[in-house]
Formats: structure tokens, sequence, C-alpha cells
């Protein structure tokens, strides 16, 4: 049996404040102090892991590719991540600033330019390519997933995205 989870279980975007339809997309994370990964990384000088920075810039590709597609594909999965270069931390109270800008986008594949920013700073950044795709189209006994699916990601992305 499938499992599929509708909400990310790391939320990693505290804002959506640009978006514009099959172009681009900023978003924000304000690092918070009591983020329990940062009691292990590192305790004397606790910085958002990269990893977690990378998450964040596909969370808001993500988003962008749903919203330029009004949420027909659901499910968004990172295929890819490429030339992803770190330069800086993200400390408690910074905010990291998120970009994506589409560079192609066709049946079922989105190639980005992404980089997250610190006070104006380049701290990470790189190309992503996604993959989006229905339920229904890979599993179709569990077809009957995706309105709710896609019902849930709009919740979701209303909370985000206040335009």
């Amino acid at each position: 049996m499938l499992s599929v989870s509708h909400t990310m279980r790391f939320r990693l975007l505290d804002e959506i404040t640009e978006l514009e339809a099959g172009r681009s997309i900023i978003a924000t994370k304000r690092l918070r102090p009591e983020e329990d990964y940062l009691k292990d990384h590192f305790p004397k000088f606790p910085v958002m892991p990269g990893v977690l920075m990378l998450e964040a810039m596909f969370q808001a590709s993500a988003w962008l590719v749903r919203f330029t597609d009004d949420f027909e594909y659901p499910y968004v999965l990172l295929q890819e991540a490429r030339s992803v270069k770190y330069a800086s931390f993200l400390a408690p109270d910074q905010v990291l600033t998120v970009s994506a800008e589409i560079s192609k986008h066709d049946s079922n594949i989105t190639k980005l330019k992404v980089s997250g920013t610190v006070d104006n700073v380049v701290a990470v950044s790189g190309r992503l390519v996604l993959e989006r795709f229905k339920l229904s189209d890979r599993y179709p006994h569990n077809g009957s997933v995706d309105p709710y699916s896609r019902h849930k990601l709009r919740e979701e992305f209303a909370r985000l995205w206040k335009n």
C-alpha cells in the first residue's frame, strides 16, 4: 500500500513574498533559536544545516511548479540538485531569502536556478531538476487521492502566500 503525506514534516518556509507563475518565486525562512536541529548543529555555533537550506530551495521551487500548473500535479519530487555551492551560514534570528527561477518547464520535468541569500549575501546556490506527477498517473488504484492532495496543498499554500 502506498503511503501519501499531504503536509511537509519540516516546513522550511515562513512566507512566499513574490510569485509569478511560470517564472519565479521568492520566499523567506527566519531561523528561530528554538529550532530543534540547532541543538546538534552545532551546539556552540548553531547554524542551519546546508541540507536544510537546500530543502528550503526545493520547497520554494515545488510551490512555484504547483502554482504554475494550477496544482494539476500535486506531487513534486527532487530529481537532481546540480552545482550546489555553499558560501555562508544562516544563524539564529537571521532570514534566508530563497529565490527560484524556472529555466525549463516541459511535460513533467522542471529545471530551476535557485539561490538563498542572508542579508543580501549569497549563502547557497545551485540548479534543481524537479519531476511532477499525479498519483493517478502512476498508481491508478490510488487516483482518488489526487483531489484531496490538491485541496490540502492549496490550504498550505494559502498560509504561505497571502497576496
